[in-house]
């Protein structure tokens, strides 16, 4: 198994990597088969969280934007369906209709999260296990899990980030990997100084105002020490980015726009807090974060849609508590235990945005996310890598929990706070 950084790592739009990415991005496939550009209509239909909180996530306008190469007058007809085809929680199918309403063309796909598209084949394929594993003979490091990536570590005497990096010059060369890791930061690090001087009201009807302008404001000015300050800091740094999320900003998936601003808020943390930061380690520090997203994406999931939140934000606090822990000198255990330290510290957690917009609980949650990554970071620097439960049996105890979740909780805005904090408003 291997997953590149840059499928971890998409430069996108917001607010939604699995609502209105993945969307625009089936629209894409679809109109590029040649039968569809005889169509005169196509009816798009969503099913499940899709339909739920389409809406919210601007679903429907991505479909427009995938369809926006279109020579000519086309009309667009949207359909939602609550619920959700067998495969996965976010299905979308497309017709393609002629002028007398016969159909030219008709296609399922699912937004598997984090930008991940896969039709009805390729899904049913992946769900039965079909992928083979002489597809990634070419990697010279294909784990599946932690418990190989470790052995392989060790067996090779590499790094996390060696490894990955090694299975990344497979299809790359030193200069395009290396271009596309300073692309990769220099979006998320603009993304952050856009949020952080940005103001007023964040699109939909619960006119959130953005914060982190006037949070910077204030902490730019106290001169009276503040044991907290690093702590603020790294929690606006993560609002930012998901404030410019929220508004439909260009966005990194890390792993997806809902969870986008840990990553970027613990690596900004450490070029600006850590005392002989690096910035020759930040490619060390995303390799490093993308081998534990890829490991969690292939035996779990990212999906809110699937898993909940635990499977958005509790996967980029492990991303982001490993990749710290590899720049601060961590060995391969140590980076994987502060992976499952902060992983295992978002189980459970739910997927129950209110109004269905990537705003409340989102952006302070992307936050805290941050927080719990550095002191995962932390504690297991503190130790020797040794520790109870492995990453692997936590990314388990995930996808069991995923599946035993109400579907109420998962991206839906049916049920937790998107019904207690506002009933009459939601959007969807």
């Amino acid at each position: 198994m291997f997953i590149s950084i840059f499928d971890l790592f998409k430069i996108g739009v917001g607010p939604s990597s699995s609502h209105t990415m993945g969307p625009m991005l089936a629209a894409e496939r679809f109109f590029d088969r040649p039968s569809v550009k005889a169509a005169a209509s196509i009816k798009a239909t969503f099913y499940g969280s899709l339909a739920f909180t389409g809406k919210g996530h601007e679903s429907d306008k991505a479909v427009m934007r995938g369809l926006s190469s279109f020579d000519g007058d086309i009309n667009i007809i949207f359909d939602y369906d609550s619920d959700p085809l067998p495969a996965h929680p976010n299905g979308m199918t497309f017709i393609a209709l002629d002028n007398s309403g016969s159909i030219i063309l008709e296609r399922t796909y699912y937004s598997i999260g984090g930008g991940f598209v896969l039709s009805e084949d390729e899904i049913n394929s992946h769900d039965k296990g079909l992928d083979n594993e002489e597809d990634f003979s070419c990697f010279p490091y294909p784990f599946k899990n932690a418990e190989q990536m470790l052995e392989m570590g060790e067996n090779s005497g590499r790094s996390i980030a060696d490894m990955s990096k090694a299975n990344e010059l497979v299809k790359y060369s030193s200069k395009e990997l290396q271009g596309g890791i300073d692309e990769i930061w220099s979006v998320m690090n603009k993304c952050i100084e856009r949020g952080l001087s940005a103001k007023g009201a964040l699109p939909g009807n619960l006119d959130i105002q953005r914060r982190a302008a006037n949070i910077k404001q204030q902490l730019d000015g106290e001169n009276v020490p503040n044991p907290h300050i690093c702590n603020e800091w790294l929690s606006l740094y993560a609002m930012a980015v998901n404030e410019e999320n929220a508004s439909g900003g260009e966005i990194v998936t890390a792993p997806t726009n809902g969870a986008a601003g840990v990553i970027p808020a613990v690596l900004r943390y450490y070029l600006d807090f850590i005392v002989g930061a690096s910035k020759d380690n930040i490619s060390v520090f995303l390799l490093s974060a993308a081998a534990i997203g890829g490991i969690i994406k292939n035996n779990a999931s990212i999906s809110g849609a699937e898993v909940g939140c635990q499977g958005e934000v509790g996967s980029a606090s492990a991303m982001a508590a490993a990749g710290l822990c590899a720049v601060m000198g961590g060995s391969n255990a140590q980076i994987e235990n502060a992976a499952e330290i902060a992983l295992e510290h978002h189980l459970g957690m739910t997927c129950d945005p209110v109004a269905g917009l990537v705003q409340v609980p989102c952006i302070e949650r992307n936050g805290l996310g941050a927080v719990k990554a550095v002191t995962a970071c932390s504690l297991a620097l503190r130790g020797t890598g040794e520790h109870f439960i492995s990453l692997d049996s936590c990314i388990e105890t995930m996808r069991q929990t995923g599946v035993d979740m109400h579907a109420r909780y998962k991206e839906t805005s049916r049920g937790g706070l998107a019904i207690n904090v506002a009933v009459n408003i939601i959007e969807c």
